[in-house]
């Protein structure tokens, strides 16, 4: 994870079940944090809240390699529980989060 100031914060999610494109075989997923443009269409409420639609929307749009909506739609249950945490850590700011890890 990087959580420099001045560049992006990034997390790395390991899947459960990877993702199976072609012949390519996804297993870890690295989400960047989102800029406030990427949350357009989506409510913070409903990320903190980590509702299904709001995750398969903000999914594609922070995670590489790039995958679709349909693949998040499609994503083990668990690695989707997985990938909301790290989200939803994003939307903590730094003092938060500190206070959220020393828990």
């Amino acid at each position: 994870m990087d959580d420099n100031a001045t560049g992006p914060i990034f997390r790395t999610v390991t899947l459960d079940t990877p993702i199976i494109k072609g012949a390519t075989t996804i297993d870890t997923l690295q989400l960047r944090k989102p800029r406030s443009g990427e949350l357009r269409g989506l409510t913070l409420v409903d990320l903190g809240q980590l509702k299904v639609d709001a995750l398969i929307k903000i999914v594609p749009r922070i995670a590489m390699p790039t995958i679709t909506e349909v693949d998040v739609a499609n994503l083990d249950t668990a690695d989707l529980l997985a990938i909301g945490t790290e989200i939803g850590g994003f939307l903590l700011q730094k003092s938060h989060r500190a206070d959220a890890l020393a828990q």
